[in-house]
């Protein structure tokens, strides 16, 4: 097994995919408890569309375009859900929908570039660049920083918006600082799970951890040590057997989720 370690794109993968696993659970624990689940899939479709954009636009790394563009989404996710003027439901298909017919179309426009862009959509190891390693080593620091100072805050409005608000805290700019750190959390997560699976590993070792019936704290903390698990034993499978990391890292923990569901009963 550790003859994986001989190759630098393995390396690179797991280094990228460790970083992931730890700040996609955290962030998604606050999601799940918000009921803000679809929320990963809306800003992962938005961040495909930022990934067309980059294309298109011949940027050498098109995750960059996917943090700004579900960076602006999620701002106005937030605006638009304050507004009360459109449920919040309607305000994800709304960009849920329209985000991927832009990318349908950028992707059509940019036909005559060289890239695979199923990488994208359901993940690859074998494209994940040092850059890439930089620049998700980096955020992710930056993602959990935040989420370490403002912890009480994010814990607070997590569970009871209208106390938060009561209490003095600026709730609109909380939750609008929480979809900003997803959207970063999410364009960095497609590298290694893909778009079209991200939001499963911020949600499922999130539910996978409930089961157990923990505190907050110690939920999330348990939500991170199985999307390690997920994300590296993902990540071996899917270099033995040559299939998409994505898919191999989202399998494993549904798999553990299973295995939840039974140890949480006992």
């Amino acid at each position: 097994m550790l003859d994986i370690f001989q190759y630098d794109f393995m390396v690179r993968a797991l280094l990228a995919g460790v970083a992931v696993a730890v700040i996609a659970p955290l962030i998604g624990t606050f999601l799940v408890v918000k009921r803000y689940s679809l929320m990963a899939d809306t800003l992962a479709h938005v961040s495909f569309a930022g990934v067309a954009i980059g294309l298109l636009l011949g940027i050498n790394n098109p995750v960059i375009a996917a943090i700004i563009a579900s960076v602006i989404a999620a701002v106005g996710i937030e605006r638009l859900r304050g507004s009360r003027k459109i449920f919040g439901e309607s305000v994800l298909a709304i960009f849920l929908s329209g985000s991927l017919a832009i990318a349908v179309i950028l992707i059509g426009l940019a036909q005559g570039l060289n890239v695979n862009v199923l990488s994208y959509l359901f993940g690859s190891i074998t494209t994940v660049a040092e850059s890439d390693v930089l620049l998700i080593g980096g955020l992710a620091v930056l993602v959990l920083t935040t989420v370490a100072v403002l912890y009480k805050e994010l814990f607070f409005i997590s569970f009871d918006e209208e106390l938060a608000k009561a209490s003095g805290l600026r709730v609109k700019t909380l939750n609008a600082l929480l979809l900003i750190l997803a959207a970063v959390t999410v364009s960095l997560a497609a590298r290694i799970v893909g778009v079209l699976l991200v939001g499963a590993l911020m949600v499922i070792p999130v539910v996978s951890a409930m089961q157990f019936g923990r505190g907050f704290r110690d939920t999330m903390l348990m939500a991170v040590v199985l999307s390690l698990v997920s994300v590296v034993t993902g990540l071996v499978f899917s270099y033995y057997l040559d299939l998409a990391s994505g898919g191999t890292i989202v399998v494993a923990a549904l798999i553990l989720f299973l295995l939840s569901l039974v140890a949480g009963k006992r």
